[in-house]
C-alpha cells in the first residue's frame, strides 16, 4: 500500500515538473496566428486632367437650310471631385466639321465649358455648358464666303471609367452660334447657325 502512494506521488510530481517544459516547447514552435496583410483597394477618384477624341453627328438650321454631317476633333479637361459624389470641371474641344446643307457649311466647332456631375463610383452623370465658336461658310452665285460665328452651348452625357486611366462617353449638345454677317459676292449676308450634337468619345486620365 505503502509503495502504491509513493509510487502515486512521484507520477504526479514528475507531471507538475514536466508542465512547464511542455508549455515553453510549445510556445517557442507555435505563434500566436496573425492574418495575412491585404492591401486596401484604393478609393476611385474622378480627380484629374484628362484628353480625349470625339466623333458623332450634327443636325441643324442655317441659311433657310437643315445642314447635318459628321463631326469629330480631340478634346481636353481637368475633373475635381470632392469628398462626395460632386465632381466638377472644364473642358474644351475643337471639332472639324462636314456639316453642309443648302448654301451653308460648317468648317469647325470648339467648345469652353464648365460641367457639374455626380458620380456613381465609375459611372459619372454630368450638365455642361459654355461658350461655343465656329467657322460658317456661305455659298452665293457659285463663290463661299467665310465668317467666325460665337455663341453657347448647353447639354448632358455620361461617361464610365472602364480602368483607372481610360473612360469612355457619350453626350448630347445644343449649340447656338447666332447671326453673323457674311461679305459675299451680292452683298452682306446675315444669317444663324443651331444644332444638334450626338456624340461618343473616350479619353485617357493622367
Amino acid at each position: 500500500m505503502r509503495s502504491r502512494l509513493l509510487a502515486s506521488a512521484a507520477a504526479l510530481a514528475g507531471i507538475g515538473l514536466a508542465s512547464p517544459a511542455m508549455a515553453a516547447d510549445l510556445s517557442g514552435r507555435y505563434p500566436p496566428y496573425q492574418a495575412p496583410y491585404a492591401q486596401p483597394v484604393p478609393v476611385f477618384t474622378w480627380t484629374g486632367f484628362y484628353i480625349g477624341a470625339n466623333a458623332g453627328y450634327a443636325w441643324g438650321n442655317a441659311a433657310f437650310a437643315s445642314p447635318g454631317g459628321f463631326i469629330g476633333g480631340a478634346q481636353i479637361g481637368y475633373n475635381y471631385q470632392f469628398a462626395s459624389p460632386l465632381v466638377l470641371g472644364v473642358e474644351t474641344d475643337f471639332d472639324f466639321s462636314g456639316v453642309s446643307g443648302g448654301n451653308y457649311s460648317l468648317n469647325y466647332l470648339g467648345t469652353v465649358r464648365a460641367r457639374a456631375g455626380w458620380a456613381f463610383d465609375r459611372f459619372l452623370v454630368y450638365g455642361t455648358g459654355g461658350f461655343a465658336y465656329g467657322q460658317g461658310s456661305l455659298k452665293a452665285f457659285g463663290l463661299s464666303a467665310d465668317a467666325t460665328q460665337t455663341g453657347w452651348t448647353l447639354g448632358a452625357g455620361a461617361e464610365f471609367a472602364f480602368d483607372r486611366n481610360w473612360t469612355a462617353k457619350a453626350e448630347y449638345l445644343y449649340v447656338d452660334l447666332g447671326s453673323t454677317t457674311f461679305q459675299t459676292f451680292s452683298g452682306p449676308v446675315a444669317t444663324g447657325f443651331d444644332a444638334n450634337i450626338l456624340r461618343a468619345g473616350v479619353n485617357y486620365r493622367f
